[in-house]
Protein backbone atom coordinates (compact mmCIF):
# COMPACT_ATOMS: atom_id res chain seq x y z
CA UNK A 1 0.00 0.00 0.00
CA UNK A 2 3.00 2.05 0.56
CA UNK A 3 4.40 1.77 -2.37
CA UNK A 4 0.71 2.17 -4.50
CA UNK A 5 1.25 6.25 -2.32
CA UNK A 6 4.39 6.73 -3.31
CA UNK A 7 3.78 6.05 -6.67
CA UNK A 8 0.71 8.26 -7.05
CA UNK A 9 2.57 10.99 -5.31
CA UNK A 10 5.57 10.87 -7.57
CA UNK A 11 2.56 11.01 -10.56
CA UNK A 12 1.37 14.22 -9.11
CA UNK A 13 4.68 15.97 -8.29
CA UNK A 14 5.32 15.32 -11.88
CA UNK A 15 2.13 16.81 -13.32
CA UNK A 16 2.18 19.81 -11.05
CA UNK A 17 6.32 20.47 -11.47
CA UNK A 18 5.79 22.52 -14.61
CA UNK A 19 3.31 24.50 -12.60
CA UNK A 20 5.80 24.97 -9.82
CA UNK A 21 8.87 25.89 -11.95
CA UNK A 22 6.73 28.33 -13.97
CA UNK A 23 5.30 30.10 -10.99
CA UNK A 24 8.60 30.73 -9.43
CA UNK A 25 10.06 31.87 -12.52
CA UNK A 26 7.80 34.36 -12.86
CA UNK A 27 7.65 35.02 -8.88
CA UNK A 28 11.70 35.37 -9.47
CA UNK A 29 10.77 37.72 -12.76
CA UNK A 30 8.60 39.95 -10.61
CA UNK A 31 11.52 40.74 -7.84
CA UNK A 32 13.76 41.01 -10.40
CA UNK A 33 12.19 43.80 -12.15
CA UNK A 34 10.55 44.86 -8.18
CA UNK A 35 14.23 46.30 -7.73
CA UNK A 36 13.84 48.33 -10.16
CA UNK A 37 11.26 50.12 -8.26
CA UNK A 38 8.64 49.47 -10.61
CA UNK A 39 5.15 48.79 -9.03
CA UNK A 40 2.88 45.54 -9.53
CA UNK A 41 0.88 47.96 -11.83
CA UNK A 42 3.47 48.80 -14.12
CA UNK A 43 5.20 44.60 -13.64
CA UNK A 44 2.38 42.85 -14.40
CA UNK A 45 1.64 44.83 -18.12
CA UNK A 46 5.52 44.20 -18.74
CA UNK A 47 5.53 40.91 -18.69
CA UNK A 48 2.24 40.32 -20.52
CA UNK A 49 3.98 42.74 -23.79
CA UNK A 50 7.27 40.43 -23.19
CA UNK A 51 5.26 36.95 -23.43
CA UNK A 52 3.15 38.23 -26.62
CA UNK A 53 6.33 40.03 -28.28
CA UNK A 54 8.43 36.90 -27.53
CA UNK A 55 5.96 34.99 -30.56
CA UNK A 56 7.16 38.55 -32.58
CA UNK A 57 10.09 38.17 -34.70
CA UNK A 58 10.69 41.50 -36.96
CA UNK A 59 12.79 40.95 -39.89
CA UNK A 60 16.30 43.30 -40.31
CA UNK A 61 16.84 44.16 -44.22
CA UNK A 62 16.06 42.10 -46.93
CA UNK A 63 16.33 37.52 -46.69
CA UNK A 64 18.40 36.07 -48.94
CA UNK A 65 18.02 32.25 -50.03
CA UNK A 66 21.55 30.59 -49.93
CA UNK A 67 22.43 26.49 -50.69
CA UNK A 68 24.24 25.04 -47.52
CA UNK A 69 24.95 21.37 -46.90
CA UNK A 70 22.89 20.01 -43.69
CA UNK A 71 23.08 17.14 -42.31
CA UNK A 72 20.12 14.38 -41.74
CA UNK A 73 19.45 10.93 -40.37
CA UNK A 74 21.39 11.14 -36.83
CA UNK A 75 24.07 13.31 -38.82
CA UNK A 76 25.18 10.18 -41.02
CA UNK A 77 24.58 11.68 -44.76
CA UNK A 78 24.74 15.15 -45.93
CA UNK A 79 22.74 16.91 -48.34
CA UNK A 80 22.19 20.29 -50.26
CA UNK A 81 19.56 22.57 -49.33
CA UNK A 82 17.96 26.18 -49.59
CA UNK A 83 17.94 27.82 -46.71
CA UNK A 84 16.30 31.75 -46.10
CA UNK A 85 18.72 33.83 -44.78
CA UNK A 86 18.75 36.80 -42.83
CA UNK A 87 18.56 38.95 -39.16
CA UNK A 88 15.31 39.52 -37.46
CA UNK A 89 15.15 40.94 -33.53
CA UNK A 90 12.64 39.56 -31.29
CA UNK A 91 10.24 41.92 -29.65
CA UNK A 92 10.06 40.19 -25.99
CA UNK A 93 13.55 38.90 -26.02
CA UNK A 94 15.33 41.91 -26.95
CA UNK A 95 13.07 45.17 -28.05
CA UNK A 96 11.17 45.26 -24.78
CA UNK A 97 14.39 44.21 -22.31
CA UNK A 98 16.56 47.42 -24.31
CA UNK A 99 13.40 49.73 -23.88
CA UNK A 100 13.49 48.95 -20.11
CA UNK A 101 17.74 48.97 -20.02
CA UNK A 102 17.73 52.14 -21.97
CA UNK A 103 15.29 53.83 -18.85
CA UNK A 104 17.02 52.85 -16.66
CA UNK A 105 20.59 53.53 -17.72
CA UNK A 106 19.52 57.03 -18.72
CA UNK A 107 19.74 58.17 -15.17
CA UNK A 108 22.14 56.04 -14.28
CA UNK A 109 25.95 56.63 -13.36
CA UNK A 110 27.43 56.78 -16.59
CA UNK A 111 31.13 55.89 -15.83
CA UNK A 112 29.88 52.98 -13.77
CA UNK A 113 27.18 51.35 -16.60
CA UNK A 114 30.23 51.56 -19.20
CA UNK A 115 32.47 50.02 -17.13
CA UNK A 116 29.70 47.20 -16.17
CA UNK A 117 28.54 46.82 -19.94
CA UNK A 118 32.20 46.73 -20.81
CA UNK A 119 32.89 43.72 -18.30
CA UNK A 120 29.78 42.01 -19.55
CA UNK A 121 30.29 42.09 -23.11
CA UNK A 122 33.79 40.85 -22.40
CA UNK A 123 32.72 37.81 -20.89
CA UNK A 124 29.56 37.25 -22.81
CA UNK A 125 31.56 37.19 -25.99
CA UNK A 126 33.99 34.47 -24.54
CA UNK A 127 31.03 32.53 -22.97
CA UNK A 128 29.19 32.47 -26.56
CA UNK A 129 28.97 29.73 -28.81
CA UNK A 130 28.01 29.66 -32.00
CA UNK A 131 25.63 26.23 -33.13
CA UNK A 132 25.18 26.00 -36.97
CA UNK A 133 21.16 26.11 -37.71
CA UNK A 134 20.41 27.17 -34.31
CA UNK A 135 22.26 30.43 -33.26
CA UNK A 136 24.32 31.37 -30.32
CA UNK A 137 24.03 30.09 -27.37
CA UNK A 138 25.43 32.25 -24.23
CA UNK A 139 26.88 30.55 -20.71
CA UNK A 140 24.80 33.44 -18.80
CA UNK A 141 26.57 32.67 -15.18
CA UNK A 142 29.52 35.01 -15.41
CA UNK A 143 27.88 37.87 -17.46
CA UNK A 144 25.36 37.54 -14.14
CA UNK A 145 28.02 37.60 -11.47
CA UNK A 146 30.31 40.29 -13.10
CA UNK A 147 26.80 42.25 -14.10
CA UNK A 148 25.75 42.26 -10.43
CA UNK A 149 29.06 42.32 -8.46
CA UNK A 150 30.62 45.80 -10.57
CA UNK A 151 26.70 47.32 -10.27
CA UNK A 152 27.07 46.94 -6.45
CA UNK A 153 30.38 48.13 -6.42
CA UNK A 154 30.29 50.81 -8.69
CA UNK A 155 26.88 52.33 -8.21
CA UNK A 156 25.82 51.41 -4.95
CA UNK A 157 23.01 53.17 -4.95
CA UNK A 158 21.85 52.12 -8.19
CA UNK A 159 23.19 48.99 -7.98
CA UNK A 160 19.87 47.11 -9.38
CA UNK A 161 19.10 49.12 -12.24
CA UNK A 162 22.71 49.55 -13.38
CA UNK A 163 23.33 45.95 -13.13
CA UNK A 164 19.83 45.21 -15.33
CA UNK A 165 21.10 47.84 -18.40
CA UNK A 166 24.61 46.52 -17.91
CA UNK A 167 23.68 42.79 -17.85
CA UNK A 168 21.05 43.60 -21.06
CA UNK A 169 23.08 45.54 -23.35
CA UNK A 170 26.63 43.24 -22.24
CA UNK A 171 25.09 40.20 -23.61
CA UNK A 172 23.40 42.33 -26.55
CA UNK A 173 26.88 43.09 -28.14
CA UNK A 174 28.82 40.37 -26.54
CA UNK A 175 26.95 37.39 -27.62
CA UNK A 176 24.78 39.08 -30.40
CA UNK A 177 26.43 42.00 -32.43
CA UNK A 178 29.99 40.71 -32.11
CA UNK A 179 28.70 36.89 -33.27
CA UNK A 180 26.30 38.55 -35.70
CA UNK A 181 29.11 38.95 -38.95
CA UNK A 182 30.54 35.39 -38.27
CA UNK A 183 27.23 33.57 -37.71
CA UNK A 184 25.95 35.29 -40.69
CA UNK A 185 28.79 33.86 -42.54
CA UNK A 186 28.65 30.34 -40.99
CA UNK A 187 24.96 30.15 -40.22
CA UNK A 188 22.07 28.40 -42.81
CA UNK A 189 19.00 30.13 -41.45
CA UNK A 190 17.69 33.41 -39.94
CA UNK A 191 19.57 34.55 -36.85
CA UNK A 192 17.26 36.19 -34.44
CA UNK A 193 18.65 38.22 -31.40
CA UNK A 194 16.57 37.80 -28.43
CA UNK A 195 15.06 35.04 -30.41
CA UNK A 196 13.84 32.67 -27.45
CA UNK A 197 11.90 35.33 -26.23
CA UNK A 198 11.16 35.50 -22.18
CA UNK A 199 13.57 32.73 -21.90
CA UNK A 200 16.55 34.79 -23.93
CA UNK A 201 19.99 35.37 -22.36
CA UNK A 202 19.34 39.56 -23.06
CA UNK A 203 16.45 39.39 -20.44
CA UNK A 204 16.95 36.52 -18.09
CA UNK A 205 20.68 38.30 -17.64
CA UNK A 206 19.30 41.87 -16.86
CA UNK A 207 16.56 39.99 -14.72
CA UNK A 208 19.12 38.21 -12.57
CA UNK A 209 21.29 40.90 -12.45
CA UNK A 210 19.12 43.25 -10.89
CA UNK A 211 17.78 40.52 -8.46
CA UNK A 212 20.97 39.55 -7.24
CA UNK A 213 22.30 43.38 -6.82
CA UNK A 214 19.53 43.85 -4.97
CA UNK A 215 19.63 41.75 -2.15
Amino acid sequence: MAVFYLIIFIIILVLISPFIVGGLFFYLTGAGLSFLELSLKEILPLLFLIIIGSFINIPLGKRSLVKVREAYFFGIFKRNAWRFQGVSVNIGGAVIPILIAGYFAYNAPFEALLATTVIVSFFSFLGAQFVKTKGVFVSMTLPILFSAFFAVLLSPESAPQVAFSAGVFGVLIGADLLYLPWAMRKGSGVVSIGGAGLLDAIFLTGIASSLLAGL
